[in-house]
């Protein structure tokens, strides 16, 4: 993302910590601002006045980039993994196949030709929607409770039920 953005010569704000911030620093131009470790409230305001959330690496869910698309903003995200399933390609972001600087730059340049009207907050934060505990619990509640009567319908079948007392 460094790299790309260096190539761009457009803004980018890095968020959080690790153990490559020092090289990813000292590889940064003049465009690129390190913000380092941040509160809940200061993440929720980057989020909210970001242009695009960008997600160059693989992770197998990766809650960051709901987060963006909850606070209405579209997510420019490696095309794998997690990101698959939490980000619509040209709805609400967009994806790159390949994880280097010039495929991330040519997805930045391309969401930048579609112009800022293209992604609609409004569906950006129903989509993150799907994602939320409300729901996680209604549906796992839900799914628990499907297997459960199935497994009792299936000790019918055998002739056991719950006054049948174990062999």
């Amino acid at each position: 993302a460094v790299r790309a953005f260096n190539e761009l010569r457009l803004p980018l704000v890095v968020v959080g910590d690790g153990r490559d911030r020092k090289w990813l620093q000292e590889l940064a131009g003049p465009n690129v601002t390190f913000a380092g470790r941040v509160s809940d409230a200061q993440l929720a305001d980057y989020m909210a006045r970001c242009r695009a959330f960008i997600f160059p690496g693989l992770e197998d869910f990766g809650i960051a980039p709901v987060e963006a698309q909850a606070a209405g903003r579209p997510v420019i995200g490696y095309a794998a993994g997690g990101t698959l399933d939490t980000v619509v390609n040209g709805e609400t972001g967009i994806y790159f196949y390949e994880q280097t600087p010039q495929a991330l730059a040519a997805a930045v340049r391309e969401m930048e030709m579609m112009g800022c009207n293209h992604f609609k907050p409004a569906v950006m934060r129903r989509h993150a929607e799907r994602f939320s505990a409300q729901r996680f619990r209604q549906e796992f509640g839900a799914y628990v409770e499907r297997k459960y009567d199935e497994h009792r319908a299936r000790l019918r079948s055998y002739g056991v039920s719950r006054e049948t007392p174990a062999p």
